[in-house]
C-alpha cells in the first residue's frame, strides 16, 4: 500500500500519508488500494479535508476508530 500511496503524494508518518489529489485521482487511488487491503488486519481511513470534513471520513478494514466527540463513559 505504501508504494501505491507514495505515488500519489508524501509520507508523514509511518504508515500515513498526504496525497492532494482530484476527485477522479482520489477514485483510482481508492480503487487501487482496496484492491490490496487485507482487511482482517489493516485498515484505511481517508479524510477529505474542506467544509463538513467530519462527513467525509471513510474507514475500510479492521480496527474502526472512535468518536472522538461523541459521549465518554468511564
Amino acid at each position: 500500500m505504501a508504494k501505491i500511496c507514495q505515488n500519489y503524494g508524501q509520507r508523514v508518518q509511518n504508515s500515513v500519508f498526504e496525497c492532494v489529489v482530484d476527485s477522479t485521482q482520489f477514485a483510482i487511488l481508492k480503487l487501487k488500494l482496496l484492491e490490496v487491503i487485507d482487511q482482517q488486519q489493516d485498515s484505511l481511513r481517508f479524510y477529505q479535508l474542506g467544509n463538513n470534513y467530519k462527513n467525509k471520513v471513510e474507514h475500510v478494514g479492521a480496527k474502526e476508530s472512535i468518536d472522538l466527540e461523541g459521549p465518554l463513559v468511564l
